[in-house]
């Protein structure tokens, strides 16, 4: 994959144009922030919340340096459609939020509205990291063809995962 723009990690510097192997950059980010975005999630809806600043502190900062990688990675294009689609895609990520809620017994009419900012915010660099990989590891980055392909059934999928969450939190 061709990096957007220049940072380092640790000694080895990377410059914007620079091809990285996307096993340098998926395995990491999504473990990483499969554990952050899940220990903000058990701050923000756990049974014993800790004060609304940390919690901001705590994903907020974590959110920021993500944000950083991404647009030095991915680039300011695709990280301004990341957030476009997440406010198109709202309702979804309230239902699949929602559902997993509700897994653990709880309601997310349940919580302020200012709570639901870290989890959501991770929701969102996840879902856009799922994609990115998926069209990475697919090759589809530059073939039109076969990215339209893989994009379209992503789309489906995600509608089809959305509805289901709702219907799960109906029963």
């Amino acid at each position: 994959m061709k990096i957007h723009g220049s940072f380092s990690v640790g000694s080895k510097h990377y410059k914007a144009g620079d091809e990285v192997p996307w096993k340098h950059v998926y395995p990491f980010f999504l473990i990483h922030m499969l554990a952050f975005g899940a220990s903000g999630f058990a701050m923000a809806y756990g049974s014993k919340t800790p004060d609304i600043s940390f919690l901001y502190m705590h994903g907020g900062i974590a959110i920021a340096v993500y944000l950083f990688f991404y647009f030095a990675i991915f680039g300011v294009d695709e990280v301004k459609w990341m957030f476009l689609n997440a406010l198109f895609g709202l309702l979804g990520i309230y239902a699949q939020v929602g559902w997993l809620l509700s897994l653990f017994g709880k309601q997310i009419s349940g919580y302020p509205l200012h709570v639901h900012l870290i989890p959501f915010l991770y929701f969102v660099l996840y879902s856009f990291l799922m994609r990115r990989a998926i069209l990475d590891f697919t090759r589809s980055n530059d073939n039109a063809v076969r990215q339209k392909k893989v994009e379209n059934r992503y789309i489906i999928f995600t509608l089809g995962i959305n509805m289901a969450c709702v219907g799960l939190q109906q029963l």
